[in-house]
């Protein structure tokens, strides 16, 4: 059941990603009067085909799903009749084919600044940037950070979730740069520290960087109830339950949530007992954790999250919602963050400073989209936005057979003041293709080697 969900919500992101990409073409070719002859998600076989509009275009869904296209009237593909001649995409202007082909990446991008601002109109409930004990020999130790710590504003910015704090950390920790952090600690003063990541590894920017720098979100102690149970987790395969309350754990008592935590964790793919509670009986459950890796170590993960007091979720989570001209600014704003730090990270990656590790699959997406979906619309709907600044960053990259290598034969043919040569077209096109394919390679390589290793 869960494999079948995790499909379901991937096909689902991949069907709306690739419509709104497409979309984009198709419009612009529209307003630019070019003929489309067919509106494709997917490639092969067609599967459902309809014929609409005055130039009968073709809207069709194929049997692969991985991609799309929009095919339009081009005398270099197949005769043009006289009368269509002026709408065919090969006899319009160098400007207008860049802008049917920028479309695409364009509405990849306003995709995400619409589903951002529209979570940021809604509100979302987010973690305060409060921070736990850091340990004294991490970054955020020396600086002298402590528990209790809000941090208030960070490099003069404002700060007001942990979501912000993680992003600008990051940020900083790519630059290997020094932030000043301001924060308001538990006895209500306010101080100034420095968090000097000038000297942080680049490779380490995705490898849980914030536990590394020190840097950990304050928890309230929690009692080992569950919460929520998530479906197809090794909880809910051992028939755990929303509300129980676990005594004991691997024959030691459990008295914290943190408790059971720990005890899950140093059983990876080993049967723990425990004796549960649920209403007002006491019941033996045996569950057998999920063994994952997580920076190097295997741990055990079983799915479930705690039950959260009303005070517990008042003192560690704020509403973060804003006016429609600031969700929108702020939807901008995010975008353009998340695409210019992808470009970095993928620059740090051609240069050997950061790990191919982190580059992902289809194996790995379709995880992501299963966790996002059972963690609710909100989640999802950040996913979608997140995978679709990806894929319009992908997409803009100067390589032959994506979009990016389109435009760039048009940036030298505006330079030239003539089309590049089909000799030089053929030759990009199987120095693209090998690029794609090698870049394939790592991600499906990392795919299967985060899926056997848990």
């Amino acid at each position: 059941m869960n494999f079948l969900y995790t499909v379901a919500s991937f096909l689902l992101a991949l069907g709306v990603l690739i419509v709104v990409h497409e979309f984009g073409h198709y419009l612009m070719a529209r307003l630019c009067n070019v003929k489309v002859l067919r509106f494709s998600v997917g490639f092969g076989r067609p599967l459902l085909l309809r014929r609409l509009g005055r130039d009968e275009t073709e809207w069709v869904v194929a049997a692969i799903p991985f991609g799309g296209y929009v095919k339009m009237l081009d005398e270099r593909e197949a005769p043009v009749a006289a009368e269509d001649l002026p709408r065919a995409f090969n006899r319009q202007s160098v400007g207008r084919r860049f802008l049917i082909v920028l479309a695409g990446p364009l509405f990849n991008f306003l995709f995400a600044i619409a589903v951002y601002a529209g979570l940021y109109l809604h509100g979302m409930p987010e973690a305060r940037p409060v921070l736990a004990e850091p340990p004294a020999q991490t970054v955020a130790g020396g600086a002298g950070l402590r528990a209790g710590d809000t941090v208030r504003a960070v490099d003069g910015e404002a700060i007001t979730t942990w979501q912000e704090l993680r992003w600008r950390v990051l940020q900083a920790a790519l630059q290997q740069e020094a932030l000043r952090i301001e924060v308001l600690s538990a006895t209500g003063s306010v101080s100034g520290h420095v968090l000097d990541l000038r000297s942080f590894r680049s490779e380490d920017v995705e490898s849980d960087a914030m536990e590394r720098i020190g840097l950990r979100l304050f928890r309230p102690p929690l009692d080992p109830v569950f919460g929520r149970v998530v479906t197809g987790s090794a909880a809910e395969r051992a028939g755990l339950r929303s509300g129980d309350r676990v005594l004991e754990a691997g024959g030691r008592p459990v008295r914290t949530w943190e408790d059971l935590v720990r005890l899950v964790r140093e059983h990876p793919g080993r049967v723990l007992a425990l004796k549960v509670e649920r209403e007002a009986a006491v019941r033996s459950v045996e569950v057998l954790p999920d063994a994952i890796d997580e920076a190097g170590q295997r741990i055990g993960r079983i799915g479930a999250a705690p039950l959260i007091p009303p005070s517990h979720a008042d003192r560690i989570l704020v509403q973060v919602s804003y006016g429609a001209g600031e969700s929108l600014a702020k939807a901008v704003a995010k975008t353009w963050d998340i695409s210019v730090f992808s470009l970095k990270m993928l620059g740090r990656m051609l240069l050997g400073e950061v790990s191919w590790k982190h580059l992902s699959g289809p194996v790995t997406i379709a995880d992501y989209a299963g966790q996002s979906a059972q963690m609710g619309w909100l989640a999802y709907a950040t996913f979608l936005a997140l995978i679709s600044i990806s894929l319009g960053v992908l997409n803009l990259l100067p390589i032959p057979l994506l979009d990016g290598g389109h435009l760039m034969y048009y940036a030298l043919e505006t330079i030239k003041g003539s089309p590049v040569s089909e000799r030089a077209i053929e030759l990009g096109q199987r120095v693209g293709l090998t690029l794609l394919l090698v870049m394939m390679a790592f991600a499906f390589y990392n795919d299967l080697n985060r899926l056997f290793s848990g």
